[in-house]
């Protein structure tokens, strides 16, 4: 795996188009400074991965509203009939969220197991935005 993480962060809470994604990672030279993209930047390609970040987030329900993700490229065990030990990338978040109360707390997979991102789309997407090929728009 890599230390490769993408934070994506929303500035008012419930509302999921209008988000701020920063991808960090390290490139074949070392550190290079994140790259960030406004929800207008992201390819149409990519949106779809984007959505189902968005439907993981939605399941906090109404109290909830996630103001910050981390995403980070995780191995999953998934264990077939043939290969007992067989590994999958998978997609994990962390979720900040506030409440109506001005109440603020961190959701991680052990509380939501739909933040474990199975689908291949979303490592596409986060492979997609921690490559230095993919990333030429720095702020």
């Amino acid at each position: 795996m890599n230390n490769a993480e993408i934070q994506i962060q929303f500035p008012r809470p419930g509302e999921w188009g209008e988000f701020t994604l920063t991808a960090i990672y390290q490139d074949a030279g070392g550190y290079r400074p994140p790259a960030r993209y406004t929800a207008d930047e992201i390819p149409a390609e990519q949106t779809p991965a984007m959505a189902a970040v968005v439907a993981a987030l939605v399941r906090l329900g109404e109290d909830w509203q996630a103001v910050q993700v981390w995403a980070r490229l995780m191995e999953l065990s998934a264990p077939d009939m043939e290969n007992p030990i067989t590994l999958q990338e998978t997609v994990e978040l962390t979720v900040e969220a506030v409440n109506p109360q001005g109440g603020r707390r961190m959701f991680t997979p052990y509380d939501y197991p739909a933040f474990i991102i199975t689908d291949p789309a979303a490592v596409e997407f986060f492979n997609y935005f921690t490559t230095s090929t993919n990333n030429n728009i720095i702020i």
